[in-house]
């Protein structure tokens, strides 16, 4: 078996992309079964993933991103400690790690380890070459760099014992959006996939929305009634009827539209089955303090141009190859090993 390449890689990925804009009955099964082993990861969301990534891999993107990509003469040995909350959600830092010549040593979600390990075999097929780069591990070790994942618990976790060698590990973040009163139901609608997609578990689920003065919700509320259906997810239900249970017990006040709590709240990261919000009195102002609270956030979705980056609504939770996590640069970080 030849060695692996950059151009191999490439095509590869560009493969896989392909694969999964046209499942094989192999995925189609994975799909199909993912629930069976992580009550979240229901069909619809599967797919949605899915989906994402064949966006993801298109050959024009693939070309532009690895354009500039650095290939390893000798490859490192980097360990991935990969999350779990939406189908997937690791994949991207094992593909940085591949298309840099690098190796992964792979420590896998329990949340997410049936389907990544069938999309990596899916790659290993398409491009033997990958069978040498990729490494299941239950500890890691012997690694020469760490990318982590985690929740803000875990993170001093990863701090403690990767500190010491070259690494990236993330926090909970979680995403906003910009509502200005003007949005028309189809804006909403859009909107709605950035707080519903994978029942609001991704970091890149909006949590709060920012609203004018005197917003009236009752607008925002029908607007979102398309994603009414989350509530028949028993998991879901579950957290809805908790939180709803404690804002009425402690007397906080709160917006209810059957599926959805709203709570004023300065903080960004809200729990499940609630969204926070928060009014503003001028956009400028409320985008330089969002610009001065990034490092908190992953995306901010807004329809309106402001001086801050931001993505459109409904397109959260559709990063680009380039959209890298937490704004650092993986394929830099991978790059500056060698």
């Amino acid at each position: 078996m030849s060695a692996l390449s950059q151009e191999k890689a490439i095509v590869a990925f560009k493969k896989l992309g392909s694969w999964f804009k046209n499942p094989s009955d192999v995925l189609e099964q994975g799909i199909d079964n993912a629930k069976q082993y992580n009550a979240w990861f229901t069909q619809a969301n599967v797919r949605k993933s899915i989906d994402a990534l064949a966006t993801m891999l298109n050959e024009a993107d693939v070309d532009q991103w690895a354009a500039g990509i650095g290939f390893a003469k000798t490859p490192k040995k980097v360990g991935l400690i990969l999350a779990g909350n939406i189908p997937l959600v690791g994949f991207h830092d094992v593909l940085c790690v591949l298309v840099t010549g690098n190796i992964a040593a792979i420590k896998l979600s329990s949340a997410d380890d049936k389907l990544m390990e069938m999309v990596l075999y899916q790659l290993v097929y398409l491009e033997p070459a990958f069978s040498t780069h990729i490494q299941y591990v239950d500890t890691l070790k012997d690694f020469d760099a760490v990318i982590a994942t985690g929740s803000n618990n875990s993170s001093r976790y990863f701090d403690y014992y990767f500190g010491k060698v070259p690494h990236i590990i993330r926090k909970n973040r979680n995403s906003v959006a910009i509502l200005t009163g003007k949005e028309d139901s189809n804006s909403l609608q859009n909107l709605s996939s950035d707080i519903f997609d994978y029942f609001g578990l991704g970091c890149r689920n909006v949590s709060k929305i920012y609203v004018p003065e005197g917003y009236n919700f009752e607008h925002f509320f029908k607007g979102i009634e398309i994603c009414a259906a989350v509530k028949d997810h028993f998991k879901y239900n579950n957290n809805y009827d908790y939180h709803k249970s404690i804002f009425l017990v402690n007397g906080d006040k709160h917006l209810d539209n059957g599926f959805l709590l709203l709570k004023s709240d300065k903080n960004i990261t809200s729990p499940l089955a609630v969204l926070y919000y928060e009014e503003y009195k001028d956009l400028p102002t409320l985008a330089k303090k969002l610009g001065n609270d990034k490092d908190l956030m992953q995306c901010i979705v807004s329809e309106t141009q402001l001086s801050i980056e931001t993505s459109p609504f409904g397109q959260s939770q559709q990063p680009k190859l380039w959209d890298y996590a937490d704004y650092v640069n993986t394929i830099d970080f991978l790059n500056n090993l060698n």
